[in-house]
């Protein structure tokens, strides 16, 4: 038996290569043992078989975007990356998995661990909502996402219980002074009926916390609430708890 080597060292004697391309070759996902993809270069092999694809490149990867639609009960928090979500929920940034790929995903960009692992959250969303929610590798989508946040409008839809107090509706879309949040001052909000208990938001510059603080201020208790744009990209028909990627014509 051959002793177990990290898959980069077998690949680099292989192809007589530094350990750094191997590592890339590795992690672009071009490494098959035993005819399995494997994209870890500490991976341990013995005497299986590695195979690098004919198609293989060192040229840098892609970054992408993701757009996932986030159920609600899932964390999507500026931290929700990294370790400590709150205790019982989980961070939206685990359904980011291969499996969990929308069926009709039309961009044909091979689904790389990578792509999960190095995503930023740019769009933050409170736990209880669902709706779009926006993860990307690109610094161009993630400074047009956050520079641009205070004029980036977003419609999300709510359902609300209770009764709205007399001239609440005109609050809400108030211009004159508007809401003040967390020691902020709030941009203004186009706010309508979409039905008896629906009210439809296109609001600029959303912070998570900040519609149900509104609601509040006019009577109205938040039952369910779901983000359907960013910007001029909509939810669509995208299934709750899937994701695909962002097709290079799609702009925010």
């Amino acid at each position: 038996m051959t002793e177990p080597v990290r898959l980069a060292k077998r690949l680099a004697d292989m192809l007589a290569c530094s350990r750094r391309e191997a590592e890339q070759y590795i992690e672009g996902g071009w490494v098959t043992v035993d005819g399995v993809v494997v994209e870890e270069p500490q991976f341990r092999v013995a005497n299986q078989n590695v195979v690098l694809s004919p198609d293989a490149s060192l040229l840098a990867l892609t970054p992408v975007t993701l757009l996932l639609h986030k159920p609600a009960g899932y964390e999507a928090a500026p931290d929700a990356l990294t370790p400590g979500p709150a205790k019982g929920v989980k961070a939206a940034a685990q359904l980011l998995t291969a499996a969990n790929r929308a069926a009709d995903d039309r961009s044909g960009i091979r689904a790389l661990k990578k792509h999960f692992s190095s995503s930023e959250l740019a769009t933050p969303l409170a736990t209880a909502a669902s709706g779009l929610v926006v993860f990307t590798q690109d610094w161009r989508v993630l400074r047009k996402l956050r520079e641009d946040a205070r004029v980036l409008e977003h419609e999300v839809v709510v359902e609300v219980s209770g009764e709205i107090k007399p001239g609440g509706l005109e609050r809400l879309n108030r211009i004159d002074h508007g809401f003040t949040y967390r020691g902020a001052l709030l941009p203004p909000a186009k706010v309508s009926w979409q039905s008896e208990k629906r009210l439809r938001f296109a609001l600029k510059g959303e912070v998570p916390g900040q519609i149900a603080y509104m609601c509040d201020s006019v009577g109205l208790k938040i039952e369910a609430m779901k983000r359907l744009r960013v910007g001029r990209l909509p939810l669509s028909q995208l299934p709750a708890g899937q994701w695909r990627y962002l097709m290079p014509y799609e702009k925010f």
